[in-house]
């Protein structure tokens, strides 16, 4: 079985699903998908329509257009999940922190007091613990007074099936005794992700023209690059952005055909680099569509996030009814004991 394959495969929401995942700023629900393929049941909320409409086309579960503040109503669920955008609080920016009313942590935050999951998660980028960590200790302190064990790590999706190194940091929320996913063992190459399509131009391929192609040798002779950052077959992928898939820049996504021509990726290719598995489909224009792939959480990266979030939910159901058991029953009293 191809990669592909695997992800059509894999990757498929599970009917009736439990228990509920609140999904909070849910993109095209890349995070929801691993988790429903983990088989839980999810419910988004994103203030995109295109973002909302590709959910609702995929996923088993709903997802409400709304913009989330501190008082939006949710619903009672053990596992919080989601993305919440992070403004870049420099100095420049005032740096407000959880008082900025334009960054989603406050929502995020809220959620988590109003509803009291058994676990939550969230990802962002790994910048968040350079130039902005001041903020990023705020948050996670402002969690931790909600009584629940944080821990955070770096990871990369490349570690776990996806075909791109991808940098992220996941941020989970517990009661003692989650444990992180291992990586697997082997990395998905750009050639076995995308097969024969890195040598096809299908239909509506577009190509570098000489002067981008002019352009791109310069950008990376200014930026010192090595290795061309077209890509590779024998490698995995460099991270995909909205910026790198749609924009025409220096530093694009790009396919150089066998006969030197290079052309720009397809959506379809993207979400391959992705791991969206190919059934998979986007709603809303081409830019839109780059900027949900983009923006998403490798679902395959999910996936593996999912099934340590379910393992965590299982030791303490286990542990549950094993208190449950242990308890002594309480002694009856002897309606025939005659009084001393």
């Amino acid at each position: 079985m191809n990669y592909a394959q695997s992800l059509n495969q894999k990757l498929r929401p599970t009917k009736d699903g439990r228990p509920l995942v609140v999904d909070l700023f849910a993109g095209c629900g890349g995070l929801a998908l691993g988790f429903e393929a983990q088989g839980f049941a999810t419910i988004g909320f994103e203030k995109d329509a295109d973002c909302c409409a590709t959910y609702q086309r995929n996923l088993g579960g709903t997802c409400e257009q709304v913009t989330l503040t501190p008082e939006t109503p949710l619903p009672p669920a053990r596992v919080v999940i989601g993305g919440p955008p992070c403004q870049p609080f420099s100095v420049g920016g005032h740096q407000r922190g959880l008082n900025d009313a334009r960054d989603g942590f406050p929502a995020f935050i809220s959620a988590i007091a109003r509803l009291q999951p058994e676990i939550w998660l969230f990802e962002n980028v790994r910048g968040v613990l350079y130039g902005n960590r001041w903020y990023f200790e705020e948050i996670t302190d402002a969690l931790r007074n909600l009584g629940y064990v944080v821990e955070y790590k770096l990871l990369n999706a490349v570690n776990y099936g996806v075909p791109q190194n991808r940098e992220r940091v996941i941020v989970v929320g517990h009661r003692g005794n989650f444990c992180f996913p291992e990586p697997v063992k082997k990395q998905v190459t750009v050639a076995e992700a995308l097969g024969g399509m890195m040598n096809e131009t299908p239909p509506g391929s577009r190509f570098l023209t000489p002067s981008m192609d002019g352009y791109v040798a310069r950008y990376e002779k200014a930026s010192a690059c090595i290795r061309p950052r077209d890509l590779h077959p024998d490698a995995p992928a460099r991270t995909l952005t909205c910026r790198n898939l749609a924009g025409a820049t220096g530093d694009m996504q790009r396919i150089k055909l066998p006969d030197g021509r290079r052309r720009r990726l397809l959506a379809r290719e993207g979400a391959r680099l992705q791991s969206f598995p190919d059934w998979f489909e986007f709603v809303g224009g081409e830019t839109s569509v780059f900027n949900q792939i983009g923006n998403a959480v490798a679902p395959l990266f999910a996936y593996h996030l999912a099934a340590s979030v379910r393992a965590y939910l299982a030791s303490g159901d286990r542990l549950e009814a094993q208190a449950i058991l242990n308890r002594k029953p309480l002694r009856q009293p002897d309606l025939f004991a005659l009084p001393a």
